[in-house]
């Protein structure tokens, strides 16, 4: 994007979004390669997403095996003004395992405490729930019909770089998304 007051309102709109959720869906890989679908409420590091998941779930098992998965923040559908074009964010992760009472799992475990309270603190006593680090290298920034715009970068609000192409009118170029959607 040329524009770079755009840029930094558009990444400001990245971050501001992520705040105002709370949990993500995530889509991890399982051992014979299928997507598993599920969710987990999440904490934002620098450029980076922390959860805190229980092995006994299989989304963290699939992680520890590979660390691949996918990420999809996404607008309430009760308070979304266009159901079929909810504003929501997605990212291409690496999932990195914290040890345990490491410098980069006491961090992770901050960030969730001061957005969760006490229950991330006490989950963190049972051997059972580890602490993930999920690192962005790419994702997408939708806002509504035709306002997508692509993160590069291995940040939570990167380089960000409008789609122009995309919606058109069967059987014409002139008509534009916005008259057929509103």
């Amino acid at each position: 994007m040329k524009n770079k007051a755009m840029q930094s309102r558009l990444a400001t709109e990245v971050l501001d979004f992520i705040h105002s959720r709370k949990s993500l869906q995530l889509a991890s890989l399982g051992a014979d390669g299928a997507p598993y679908a599920s969710y987990a409420p999440f904490a934002i590091g620098d450029d980076c997403l922390y959860v805190q998941l229980s092995e006994i779930a299989v989304h963290a098992v699939n992680l520890q095996r590979d660390g691949r998965a996918s990420v999809l923040i996404l607008e309430d559908e009760d308070s979304a003004g266009e159901l079929f074009a909810r504003v929501r964010v997605n990212y291409a992760v690496e999932a990195s395992l914290l040890e345990h009472g490491s410098p980069d799992w006491a961090l992770a475990l901050q960030r969730l405490t001061e957005r969760f309270g006490e229950r991330p603190a006490n989950l963190s006593t049972l051997q059972d729930f580890k602490m993930f680090r999920l690192t962005p290298s790419k994702g997408r920034f939708v806002k509504g019909f035709g306002r997508a715009y692509d993160l590069a970068g291995d940040s939570l609000a990167g380089t960000v770089n409008h789609l122009r192409d995309g919606h058109r009118p069967r059987g014409t170029s002139s008509q534009s998304v916005d008259d057929l959607v509103t």
